[in-house]
């Protein structure tokens, strides 16, 4: 955690759990005896009582270079990281190795309520350890990098505390999808991580038909690597890539995500599955998110690697990314920014285009092209 500063006091505001709000009965009547004072209720004036639906509670955090986190005692209780988190089953890897099924104080929930996940993998908390082998998080460390994805009007933390994003994409069955690639690529950078493009399956078509592929993406500052899991063509390479970092492995069902981590790390034994044969699509494998630990040949000492194994992603829509900022991610386009007629352009639909000649003339990839429209048009 970043260094400490004052304690402060915060109001905090509570709804009551699994409380049905209390009808009020014979309303009408009521309005009438009290009067006209009361008929002329500002409409956005509250008639329920302060605590029907909320309270609130003090409490106390401590401000870092961060923001503020909750105040606890720190002497009974151990830092840990969250190894995969399910509903309200958070099991937490301690630093002496033990791992605990954990629950999360209400407070640390209220606090987060602007996000869609108070604890996800990845996460570093403090927690207190019960008698019976469980534990209680008492407090969400301020995250690093994450990737994030849109969802339900919120922010879906997918993991957090990474540098490194795997997208992995498969040479054949699925097919590749560049539009999807491109988005975890965005969310990457958005999320403070580097992003490395990996193709799996190369056993199943002529290597050098990927080669423009890999030409799209090397030329705009992305690592890019070519591999089997069935082979282990590559393997070495990508082993590398993970050593000594914290990474996530993101793509689409039956791209071969946990087949790949299998290989590079023997015994880990991550269930995997089959592409439809009827929609050449994936099935879903692996069912949520999962901290795993690379150690053994390759990940001696402070290679020691940690990877987050993810389920299959279809869609991903973007999550805080302001439609001027999509430009800003496709690095191809900024030596012709300058020729477009308009300041504003954005790429579209105007004339005089200096982003849109450049894609014509070959000198932008048609591929990269189309999903820079997409995203801007949320498709």
């Amino acid at each position: 955690m970043k260094k400490k500063g004052k304690r402060s006091k915060v109001r905090v505001a509570f709804r009551k759990n699994r409380e049905a709000r209390a009808r009020r009965q014979n309303l009408t009547r009521d309005v009438l005896d009290a009067g006209a004072e009361e008929i002329d209720l500002a409409g956005g004036e509250r008639i329920s009582g302060k605590g029907d639906v909320s309270r609130h509670r003090t409490v106390v955090a401590v401000e870092t270079e961060d923001g503020l986190v909750l105040d606890v005692d720190e002497s009974a209780c151990l830092t840990g990281r969250v190894v995969s988190s399910v509903g309200l089953v958070n099991n937490v890897r301690a630093s002496d190795g033990r791992t605990f099924e954990c629950s999360v104080r209400r407070v640390v929930r209220t606090m987060a309520r602007d996000g869609r996940n108070v604890v996800v993998t990845g996460d570093r908390v403090l927690f207190r350890p019960l008698e019976d082998g469980t534990g209680v998080i008492e407090r969400v460390e301020p995250r690093g990098a994450t990737l994030s994805r849109f969802s339900q009007r919120r922010e879906h933390v997918i993991v957090a505390n990474v540098d490194q994003v795997v997208v992995v994409v498969s040479a054949a069955d699925p097919p590749v999808k560049p539009n999807l690639v491109d988005r975890f690529l965005v969310s990457a950078a958005k999320g403070g991580s580097k992003a490395v493009v990996v193709v799996n399956k190369a056993d199943l078509v002529d290597v050098a038909r990927l080669q423009p592929l890999a030409g799209v993406y090397t030329r705009t500052g992305h690592d890019f690597e070519i591999v089997s899991a069935t082979t282990g063509f590559g393997i070495d390479r990508l082993r590398r890539r993970l050593a000594g970092r914290q990474s996530v492995v993101a793509g689409q069902s039956g791209v071969g995500k946990s087949s790949l981590l299998n290989v590079v790390q023997p015994g880990l034994a991550l269930a995997t599955g089959e592409v439809a044969e009827d929609s050449r699509k994936g099935r879903h494998t692996t069912r949520s998110a999962r901290l795993l630990e690379l150690s053994g040949e390759g990940f001696e000492g402070a290679n020691t690697g940690w990877v987050v194994d993810t389920p299959g992603i279809r869609q991903l829509a973007l999550w805080d990314v302001e439609p001027g900022e999509v430009e800003a991610h496709f690095v191809e386009f900024r030596p012709f920014v300058t020729l477009c007629r308009y300041p504003d352009c954005s790429h579209t639909h105007e004339e005089g285009c200096g982003v849109k000649l450049a894609t014509r003339r070959g000198l932008i990839s048609p591929l990269r092209y189309a999903s820079y429209v997409r995203i801007l048009e949320g498709d």
